[in-house]
């Protein structure tokens, strides 16, 4: 249906009224999803709920506290027969595997630490189930995700929630300004968790009191060892301790087992100055330790950068922003260098410790709530 110029607006920005306006919903059965489509079903929109099934359901049905098990896509189904809408589970099974799984693992043994929810927003959720939206003739595509979208004067800019401690901009950064044109984010602006509880109350929602997932989903009890155990067996072969001379200082079971920045369990005793995971060498079986201070990153390189500002990257040769290199941590000043329309080096104005490949460095304006965007930390 054409847009009609002379309707106000809906709370979805189209100029139509809202039982015109289609909208998927990204439904995981948690409550935040779930009160994104029952709040935009009592508004009066034409509402589709979608879950993904993103790996074995068998496997899913035992396992609580993870976003996409069994329980959660029952839950899911649920919401949506009691408020009135469609909804649909989509096998994403191979999808999920290919694009997610398999290079957790291959990352997790190359030394890095990989950030899995970033890949599957910016690979499945955020590509292949926005393209289905929009086969369903969908107007948008809703997600329960606390950030907020807003129009500029060059278009859809992307800015934190606005409660900070439930912000998701970390794991949101790669989000590109045509799926930023499509995508709603109604639980951005609301000023706590409790207010999106409240609203589950108000709608009736069998999950209002469900916990907040805690794990990633394929992940449980965020045992990271056990699910690269099984997904390459190698990862588990005992291997040397070994300070940045190569000299032995014990045995492991497997660089599965380390992270960088670990400081306990190493087995190591005896020294004056404790020592720290500084590297992991999954092709030699060894964990390099060293002290605290080579855990200290000024520059970091960038690869696979999206950029979300008003001009290009490269029209600049420095940009003054705010980054975060881990998602608990809090936005630090730093300069930001781009080398090509992809690739960058960030200088942090503070040394950060425990800069980790395979971690995301996420880009904020330094006066506002806005983000820029970010890229992939790699070795250099």
């Amino acid at each position: 249906m054409p847009l009609d110029r002379t309707l106000p607006l809906n709370s979805l920005g189209f100029a139509k009224a809202p039982a015109d306006t289609r909208v998927v919903v990204a439904m995981s059965g948690g409550v935040d999803s779930s009160v994104v489509a029952a709040m935009l079903a009592e508004e009066g929109y034409d509402v589709v709920g979608v879950t993904l099934q993103l790996y074995d359901h068998g496997a899913a049905l035992a396992k609580k506290g993870a976003c996409c098990a069994g329980i959660d896509i029952h839950d899911a189904r649920r919401v949506a027969e009691d408020m009135g809408f469609p909804h649909y589970v989509l096998d994403y099974e191979n999808v999920f595997k290919d694009a997610v799984i398999d290079e957790f693992a291959d990352s997790y043994l190359g030394g890095a630490t990989p950030v899995p929810c970033i890949r599957c927003n910016e690979r499945v959720k955020f590509k292949d189930l926005l393209e289905t939206a929009k086969d369903l003739d969908a107007d948008c595509m809703a997600t329960g995700h606390y950030i907020q979208r807003k129009m500029g004067d060059h278009g859809a800019e992307l800015h934190c929630a606005a409660d900070a401690n439930r912000d998701q901009s970390y794991f949101l950064f790669s989000t590109t300004p045509d799926q930023l044109e499509y995508l709603r984010f109604p639980l951005g602006h609301l000023p706590s968790k409790n207010d999106t509880r409240a609203l589950a109350e108000k709608y009736g929602l069998s999950v209002a009191d469900k916990p907040d997932s805690q794990d990633i989903c394929f992940v449980p009890n965020g045992d990271y060892a056990a699910v690269i155990r099984k997904l390459r067996p190698e990862a588990a072969n005992p291997g040397d301790i070994v300070d940045t001379n190569g000299t032995v200082l014990a045995r492991h079971e497997g660089v599965i087992n380390y992270t960088i920045g670990q400081r306990r369990g190493l087995g190591i005793g005896g020294l004056a100055d404790p020592l720290y995971v500084v590297r992991l060498d999954a092709d030699k079986a060894q964990v390099v330790v060293g002290p605290k201070s080579m855990l200290a990153t000024r520059t970091v390189p960038l690869r696979e950068i999206n950029w979300l500002g008003d001009t290009p990257l490269m029209s600049k040769s420095e940009w003054p922003v705010a980054v975060k290199v881990r998602s608990t941590r809090p936005p630090i000043d730093a300069i930001l260098r781009p080398i090509s329309a992809t690739t960058a080096e960030v200088e942090l104005l503070v040394a950060e410790e425990g800069v980790s490949p395979g971690q995301a460095c996420v880009f904020y304006d330094q006066d506002s709530s806005r983000i820029f965007g970010g890229g992939w930390i790699h070795k250099g």
